[in-house]
């Protein structure tokens, strides 16, 4: 049943690159229990030599949200627990073994929207539309979106998005902070498969500190970012392939920082 809502496919020259994308195109990839189950799965069980990820949305739509038809009359209890859920499954995409990059197109609303704001990096065409419509339905985000949203956009915004029913549009959600990378219609997958390429080759330590260390300082007192720089710092630069990364640089062998 898996394979007909979400599918893992290995790719690139090395098999490095983990495409993971939504298939509820029917559904405009509206996320069920089951689905985000299955995220979860993949996520704590991407194969040995995976290095980075892309999440993309089959059809028009990245994913439209939360499927309402899955909606249920709970009690607080069991409300507290289905959210957690989502939680669990979704810390597996921002804290899991490699960084995540999401291929945004149409709807990213909603669920998506939270699952998007669980990703490294967020790569939207022109087709692509961010909004949260909880507020209008009368619940609240459930799915992390109320820690990782405000981060990326700020609490104001987030609050008017929930009040109001506003909806920005690729470019003006590119400027609000939704994505980092805006591109022609149709070429988020290309773009963002390009950037996982990429950041595969990085070395592994680094890329685990960008993940797990990286946001942490952010929420730390600054004595305390600090002091966890200097000790992420240290162990990355002492390991093997680290040094000798620094000794091609310094003998001529890698390339240098060129201007844009």
């Amino acid at each position: 049943m898996a394979d007909e809502i979400i599918q893992l496919d290995i790719r690139g020259s090395d098999r490095q690159i983990a495409v993971v994308r939504l298939t509820r195109a029917a559904k405009r990839n509206a996320l069920s229990d089951e689905l985000i189950l299955a995220l979860r799965r993949i996520f704590e069980n991407l194969p040995a030599g995976v290095r980075a990820a892309v999440i993309d949305g089959e059809g028009e739509h990245f994913s439209a949200g939360l499927d309402l038809s899955e909606l249920q009359e709970r009690d607080a209890g069991a409300g507290l627990l289905h959210s957690r859920m989502w939680h669990a499954a979704l810390e597996c995409v921002q804290y899991g073994a490699v960084p995540v990059i999401a291929a945004l197109h149409g709807a990213v609303v909603g669920g998506g929207l939270e699952l998007a704001s669980a990703c490294h990096i967020r790569v939207a065409d022109e087709t692509t539309f961010y909004a949260l419509p909880e507020g209008s339905r009368g619940i609240f985000v459930g799915g992390g979106g109320a820690v990782r949203i405000p981060r990326l956009i700020g609490a104001a915004r987030m609050t008017d998005m929930m009040l109001t029913g506003r909806v920005y549009n690729a470019a003006d959600g590119e400027r609000a902070g939704f994505a980092q990378y805006l591109v022609p219609a149709g070429t988020a997958f290309d773009k963002a498969f390009e950037l996982a390429e990429r950041v595969a080759q990085n070395a592994p330590l680094t890329n685990y500190a960008l993940m797990h260390a990286l946001p942490r300082i952010a929420e730390q007192p600054a004595d305390q970012g600090f002091l966890t720089e200097a000790m992420m710092a240290a162990i990355a630069q002492s390991a093997p392939e680290a040094k000798e990364r620094v000794r091609a640089f310094l003998d001529g062998r890698a390339a240098k920082v060129k201007k844009a």
